[in-house]
């Protein structure tokens, strides 16, 4: 039966086939918009399954290389490299330490991909005995000397060869703290990823668990964002560039896409958004009851964030995205 009217505009038409949906697709995403984030601890052979998080793993040195090498060989370009120290203390010595498990798996990367991009978490959570992001004093995070300690531990990741820093602590003053000691050390070319807009997110709970960095009592809401607000991710993201900041962050993504929106249309800088643990790992426990298609769902969701503005994806999914995408 036809309409008793006629059609001027039919958009059905330009959905019909494959092709012609990829050839008006409005957003792209590929494998060099990934970067994927990788757990590092001490030892040798090590592959241990972080339970919370299917598919990821703490990976001693050489294992690290050898995943890295995997996501490379499928167009990812680049690695984010959260470490697990042998010990932990008040001072958080290990993150400023040459011989850190960091500065140990940045040196193997370099010298085994030179061409691959090696960024580090510059974050002293899981080095501390307490669990929180900085020195405490009392029981509050001393801000001057916290961001000060992070600018020694960005200085001793850009020693081992890290091409870019990213500092998630959310002190104040940060990133200005660690560009002052990267060109200190005459790490001028060393970049910045400012975890500018880091809320105060339920949805990090498997990471805390990946990343043994939960903290030993209170929370982290006196220095990570208020999930209520946008706004203040203008100003928490002008500072951070006014001080230094190379690229831009949001994290977490999902729940965020109206930020990573916003930051789009008030910042040119190159803009990264983090699909953090939770949003992962909400997906594995679906796709595991069969209640969703992982790889259909974590696409979309992917090339949502990609579709807010974001030009680099931090994702678990990444070595599974880019074979995905190339299929």
């Amino acid at each position: 039966m036809s309409l008793p009217f006629d059609l001027e505009c039919r958009p059905r038409r330009l959905r019909r086939t494959a092709g012609l949906r990829r050839m008006v697709s409005e957003t792209s995403l590929c494998a060099a918009n990934l970067m994927y984030p990788l757990f590092v601890c001490h030892g040798k052979n090590v592959r241990e399954p972080v339970s919370s998080m299917p598919g990821v793993f703490h990976l001693s040195v050489e294992n690290i290389v050898q995943e890295a090498e995997k996501a490379y060989a499928r167009g990812v370009p680049s690695v984010l490299l959260f470490g697990l120290p042998k010990s932990k203390d008040a001072k958080a010595s290990e993150a400023t330490s040459k011989n850190g498990i960091v500065q140990q798996a940045v040196r193997a990367l370099k010298k085994n991909l030179p061409e691959l991009v090696v960024a580090t978490d510059v974050c002293v959570c899981a080095y501390t005995d307490h669990g929180h992001c900085g020195i405490l004093k009392g029981d509050d995070v001393d801000n001057d000397p916290s961001a000060a300690l992070l600018g020694r531990m960005a200085a001793s990741h850009a020693e081992a060869g890290a091409d870019i820093v990213a500092p998630s602590a959310m002190m104040d003053g940060q990133v200005a703290a660690i560009r002052d000691a990267l060109d200190g050390k005459g790490f001028k070319n060393t970049v910045i990823m400012g975890y500018s807009a880091k809320y105060a997110s339920a949805f990090y709970g498997p990471f805390r668990e990946a990343a043994h960095s939960a903290p030993g009592k209170g929370d982290r809401k006196a220095y990570q964002m208020n999930p209520a607000n946008a706004r203040e991710a203008l100003i928490e993201t002008s500072l951070d560039i006014q001080e230094g900041a190379d690229i831009i962050m949001v994290k977490p993504a999902l729940a965020y896409l109206d930020v990573i929106s916003m930051m789009r249309r008030n910042f040119e800088q190159p803009l990264a958004a983090y699909n953090v643990s939770g949003e992962y790992s909400m997906v594995k426990a679906a796709a595991r009851n069969g209640w969703a298609d992982e790889r259909a769902v974590a696409l979309e969701m992917l090339t949502a964030m990609r579709r807010a503005g974001a030009d680099i994806i931090i994702t678990y999914w990444a070595t599974d995205a880019a074979k995905w995408l190339v299929e």
